[in-house]
């Protein structure tokens, strides 16, 4: 896949931090001191273990969260200015769409198909014409592959693949310029998943829309993404072209991950493991690297400073004294 030109972001993610206040003080370091860019059309995988941040990353910059400090500028607005609690009815609100990780829980049980796409229509489009939203809804259910005559069924009446089709659809209906997907295959059935990779990546190069792509596995983001963020325990350690993260990945947690990846012809080959446990997120030292004493290559100088990201090839930027 083609990664698009990148000269003029489409969203630019300056510094951004999530804490959450968990003792008198205590803070939980979610998000901590994250910039990165995305392109119009690009298609970005954000990746790392559970509890890394991903997903409140994701929810700070679809604006279901605020954030502690930093931007989020959107072309030429900062949308981090704007309360969450507000911007849901800004008239930006459409421009980023969120599909989520389990559509049982995303879909209003009490809604049909038809009720669940029309009402992004109705709220984030302003369309009040019903035979207009008829015809807009048809059109998203081709789109995605659903079945028009399935619009008038409830949730609990769909598989799992037409429920996630119903909350791509969704998604899609206000014509947003990025898409956050939220693991949006983890839930379903493995035959399913590849039929719901297949038409994100027909409806990105239809519709020119940027993706973040958030998941765990790093097979589908190798196969669906132009550029991969890997973060561990609230920060970015490395971040670079997918192949070249795949490739020749060069801090010591991507190599894990890498390596975790199930490749038969891999057998008996020496492999780069995370041992140990995760330091604590909560009042982290700022001055130590967050994989240092998991890191196979930990020396005294990481529990003494924590490098930024810095360049080790075109568009390739890690964290790490060892890059």
């Amino acid at each position: 896949m083609n990664a698009p030109e990148r000269n003029i972001p489409l969203l630019r993610v300056q510094r951004l931090q999530k804490h959450f206040k968990v003792g008198r003080n205590a803070m939980l370091h979610a998000v901590d001191d994250i910039s990165f860019d995305i392109a119009p059309g690009e298609s970005v995988g954000l990746v790392g273990e559970s509890g890394c941040g991903k997903s409140t990353l994701s929810r700070v910059i679809a604006r279901l969260a605020d954030p502690t400090s930093g931007a989020l500028q959107f072309e030429d607005v900062d949308l981090a200015v704007h309360p969450a609690a507000k911007f849901a009815r800004d008239s930006r609100r459409g421009v980023i769409q969120m599909v989520f990780q389990d559509a049982n829980d995303s879909l209003n049980p009490r809604y049909t198909a038809f009720d669940t796409i029309a009402e992004s229509l109705r709220l984030l489009v302003g369309m009040k014409d019903a035979a207009q939203i008829k015809a807009r809804v048809e059109e998203l259910a081709t789109w995605v592959g659903l079945p028009v005559d399935l619009l008038s069924r409830y949730p609990h009446q769909l598989s799992g693949g037409q429920k996630a089709r119903v909350g791509i659809a969704r998604a899609l209906a206000p014509s947003p310029r990025l898409l956050i997907l939220d693991e949006p295959t983890a839930a379903l059935d493995v035959s399913v998943q590849a039929t719901v990779l297949q038409l994100l990546a027909e409806l990105r190069d239809k519709l020119g829309v940027a993706y973040l792509f958030v998941s765990h596995d790093l097979n589908v983001v190798r196969l669906l993404c132009d550029r991969v963020v890997v973060m561990y325990l609230g920060k970015v350690v490395e971040e670079g072209p997918a192949e070249a993260v795949f490739t020749t990945p060069r801090h010591p947690y991507t190599q894990a991950l890498v390596a975790a990846i199930p490749d038969p012809d891999a057998r008996g080959r020496k492999t780069v493991r995370a041992e140990g446990e995760p330091r604590s997120p909560i009042n982290p030292d700022p001055r130590a690297c967050r994989f240092h004493g998991r890191c196979p290559k930990g020396e005294p100088k990481c529990e003494l400073t924590m490098l930024d990201l810095k360049e080790v090839a075109p568009a390739h930027r890690v964290a790490c004294h060892f890059a």
